[in-house]
């Protein structure tokens, strides 16, 4: 199924972090950001490669002393991704994340004050030819901004505390700059970045911040990274989430394959709601399916359908698909039959036919078919469902009846 997608995005900067481009015609990437203490060498690379695994490009680490500093000196060389260094409140901390060989840094002008020590780190990674990000966040601003602004935290003073920042960048001719205005609110972090887009074409990180554990926190994300995506603002992307990581960097990677921003590296499950028709349980084969499919790689849509009667024609457009009926699956791919199974082999199947496509093509996958066979067996289940649950199953014909009366 075609993935591609049509949102036009805003032409900005590109800048490299590391290998990876960020901005201009690259791809959005996906941030995430390591939870072990730094300085535990061993557990920090093993959070980052299972980071990279489930899909981030690029991976932050916090550098907020000097064992993390020198804790990054051993991580950057053998990180499978390029590696942010996050800097709060010390800009000797930055140097020393320089020193250390990270690939980017992350700054917060709400922490790090000074003109002086803003414009020294912008020199200093301007030597070493390493990016900054402006990472302002709606709860710390500048405490002058707050009065400036109301005493309250607002989409212009998020944006005036990034452009500040950035004109000490320019007095010292440093432009390697992607910058994010965080906030915690949705509706604030999407005008905030909105008038960011409008002020500069530095490459924009997107992300909700502090929006808590699953499932309200991705709600959140969603909400606000998407949103800004369809409007093609955004070129790199985080959810920070109260959970483990690697879901964060799951999500990010599903939400871009889900608006076409990003090649599917992994099934697209749908599934219908299940209703009167259905003749097992939809969620637990939808959930096993998921859970089959999860390490696979496997690149196509996926449907897994109540019944026999609708199921295929509502979802002939996905890849390859599966509807239950008479106790036994219907397997069909592009919306053609092509075998039956027994009910309890439909998750299995589905696997065994996926990796075929993938591997050999649908041509090949249609042509090893019994089309004809399975196209009989389908309608043979159908009728027997029809004549069991009859025409109206789920009382959607004396719903309408009851409108009409109206």
């Amino acid at each position: 199924m075609d993935n591609t997608s049509s949102i036009e995005r805003k032409k900005t900067r590109q800048i490299l972090v590391g290998d990876v481009p960020v901005g201009g015609n690259s791809p959005i990437t996906v941030q995430s950001m390591t939870t072990t203490k730094t300085s535990n060498v061993d557990a920090t690379l093993q959070q980052i490669y299972s980071l990279a695994a489930a899909g981030a490009d690029i991976v932050r680490c916090t550098c907020n002393d000097y064992e993390a500093a020198e804790g990054l000196a051993q991580i950057v060389p053998r990180s499978p991704v390029p590696i942010v260094a996050d800097v709060h409140n010390q800009y000797k901390m930055a140097l020393a994340a320089i020193a250390s060989g990270v690939d980017c840094l992350r700054l917060n002008p709400g922490n790090i004050r000074k003109p002086a020590h803003i414009k020294a780190v912008a020199e200093a990674a301007g030597e070493k030819s390493v990016p900054i990000r402006i990472g302002v966040n709606g709860g710390s601003l500048h405490p002058e901004l707050y009065e400036k602004h109301g005493g309250k935290v607002t989409p212009e003073a998020m944006v005036e505390s990034a452009l500040t920042e950035l004109s000490y960048f320019d007095e010292v001719g440093f432009e390697q700059v992607k910058i994010s205005v965080k906030a915690s609110n949705v509706s604030l972090m999407v005008e905030a970045y909105r008038q960011l887009s409008m002020a500069t074409d530095y490459p924009l990180h997107l992300g909700v911040t502090e929006a808590g554990p699953p499932p309200t926190g991705l709600i959140k994300s969603t909400a606000g990274i998407a949103s800004l995506l369809l409007e093609g603002i955004g070129d790199t992307i985080r959810y920070s989430l109260t959970a483990d990581p690697v879901q964060e960097a799951k999500a990010g990677r599903q939400l871009l394959e889900a608006l076409g921003l990003r090649e599917r590296k992994n099934i697209d499950l749908i599934a219908c709601p299940s209703c009167g028709r259905a003749e097992i349980d939809v969620y637990a084969v939808a959930s096993q399916a998921q859970t089959a499919f999860e390490n696979k790689q496997i690149p196509l849509q996926i449907a897994v359908m109540g019944c026999v009667v609708n199921g295929p024609g509502e979802a002939r457009d996905a890849d390859l698909g599966i509807a239950a009926g008479n106790k036994r699956g219907h397997l069909f791919v592009k919306g053609q039959n092509v075998a039956v199974v027994k009910e309890d082999e439909m998750v299995e199947t589905l696997v065994q036919w996926a990796e075929f496509i993938t591997e050999n093509g649908f041509e090949a996958a249609l042509a090893r078919a019994d089309m004809e066979k399975a196209q009989k067996e389908a309608e043979k289940d159908r009728k027997k469902l029809l004549a069991i649950q009859g025409e109206d199953a789920n009382e959607d014909g004396s719903r309408v009846n009851l409108i009409r009366e109206i």
